[in-house]
């Protein structure tokens, strides 16, 4: 909480959250279930510079910002709270460690399992009125795919910020 007391930060976090909701309009589409999306760098990001508040208050800002910039339906708080559990596991995950593929892959294993499997899974039941098991069951297999895509993304991006820390583009952070 502190963290947010120092201007570098608060503002490295403010273009994190710009460049999550900017993010999030562009995405790949592989097949008609699957497709690559991008946001969840820039929130990975904050967790890996800030550590888990500060990665959890990005991730969350962003689906605001994001829902309030083009909505995609009716708003659901549920998803905002899967955003900043995103961040959060970025953060325990990845602050304070030096980017390495494992730690990368650990990091996406948990979210993906946590925030986009369970979470979204319990929230998408509760919406659309199906069962859990029947939600969760059709998500897995588009997890299992993207979840080296995702990986191999996460590592270049913080490849890329260690490279931005050591020019001193970005300070005040761990990473």
């Amino acid at each position: 909480m502190s963290k947010l007391r120092d201007i570098r930060v608060l503002t490295t976090a403010a273009m994190l959250v710009a460049i999550s909701i900017v993010l999030g309009f562009f995405k790949i589409p592989i097949t008609q279930l699957i497709e690559i999306r991008f946001s969840f760098l820039a929130n990975a990001m904050a967790g890996a510079l800030f550590g888990p508040f500060v990665g959890g208050l990005v991730g969350a800002l962003s689906d605001l910002g994001g829902y309030l910039i083009k909505p995609t339906g009716p708003y659901f708080p549920g998803f905002t709270l899967t955003a900043a559990v995103g961040g959060v596991i970025a953060g325990l995950t990845l602050y304070g460690h030096k980017p390495s593929l494992i730690r990368c892959f650990f990091c996406e294993f948990l979210r993906m399992i946590i925030a986009n499997i369970l979470l979204n899974g319990i929230f998408l039941s509760m919406l659309y009125g199906r069962g859990f098991v029947a939600v969760v069951t059709s998500r897995i297999l588009k997890q299992l795919v993207m979840l080296p895509v995702q990986t191999l993304m996460l590592f270049a991006a913080l490849q890329l910020l260690v490279h931005f820390k050591r020019e001193s583009l970005v300070g005040g952070s761990r990473i």
